[in-house]
């Protein structure tokens, strides 16, 4: 009587053992199995509206990090839309205000050794990444970034990989630029916010200039941007939801320093204009 107690106690222990092996593996799977929704941004824009976008980062991985990294840490807070035109596109993200801004190593993490500016490398065909084949389709958020290859052709590599915190949406589709910029997501929900932005106020268009007028120029004397909203829309924050996912630090590197190049141009090597 004892032997078949301890028999049917064995049995019993495996049968729960063997149970308990199938729920861990079970919730294994799930875990694994589970599709984690992509991250969704949130661009609140004063007197507008909010703007919903879902990031792509299977298309790229580099650029979206370092956009929720940026978000995250409260970079675009109060920052702006500085350019907007209709039927294109409308383009913010740049604490210069005027699209001549880099964000900063600090801008990414703390205890920085040494703060300087800083791209990140464009993750598009042209640019030798090919896991990337977004259109830049009406709603498309893309990466602004500097064209120098119209100074030289040995310079393109250097615009390809210039972008840093300035993003733009599309208002209309523009196959042109397919390839050529980093585009890592779409907007989902807001559009007709976007085309409000687009619409707003501007000081000039190129094409409102006549021959030989000049643009025209801020209370310093610099020359105004085309395209420059007289009241430029305030990006109040952009929040991210990641799902529990951690996108982590992106990939940087060094300003390209322009400026440099074009003095080694004229004066030589290790020459200024001094």
């Amino acid at each position: 009587m004892k032997g078949v107690f301890l028999r049917a106690l064995l049995v019993l222990c495996i049968i729960l053992t063997l149970a308990g092996i199938g729920f861990v593996s079970y919730g294994f799977y799930k875990k694994l199995t589970t599709n984690i929704p992509n991250p969704t941004a949130t661009i609140k824009v004063k007197d507008y509206g909010d703007i919903t976008v879902e990031l792509y980062p299977d298309k790229a991985p580099n650029t979206v990090a370092n956009f929720i990294r940026l978000a995250q840490r409260g970079f675009y807070n109060n920052l702006t839309f500085h350019r907007t035109i209709p039927n294109f596109m409308i383009q913010g993200g740049d604490k210069a205000g005027n699209g001549s801004g880099s964000p900063s190593l600090s801008d990414l993490k703390d205890n920085v050794e040494v703060d300087k500016e800083y791209n990140i490398p464009g993750e598009f065909i042209a640019n030798g990444y090919t896991k990337n084949n977004l259109k830049h389709t009406k709603g498309v958020i893309s990466m602004a970034r500097t064209d120098y290859s119209q100074t030289s052709s040995s310079l393109t590599q250097y615009g390809y990989n210039s972008a840093g915190s300035q993003f733009f949406i599309m208002t209309e589709d523009n196959n042109s630029l397919d390839g050529l910029y980093a585009a890592f997501g779409e907007v989902k929900d807001g559009i007709e916010v976007v085309e409000k932005i687009a619409k707003t106020e501007v000081y000039y268009r190129d094409s409102e200039l006549k021959d030989g007028e000049e643009a025209p120029k801020d209370k310093d004397g610099n020359q105004i941007n085309s395209d420059t909203p007289k009241k430029p829309p305030v990006i109040e924050s952009i929040t991210v939801e990641t799902y529990g996912v951690d996108y982590g630090i992106p990939e940087t590197n060094d300003v390209f320093d322009y400026y440099t190049w074009l003095m080694q141009q004229y004066y030589g090597s290790g020459l200024s204009a001094e």
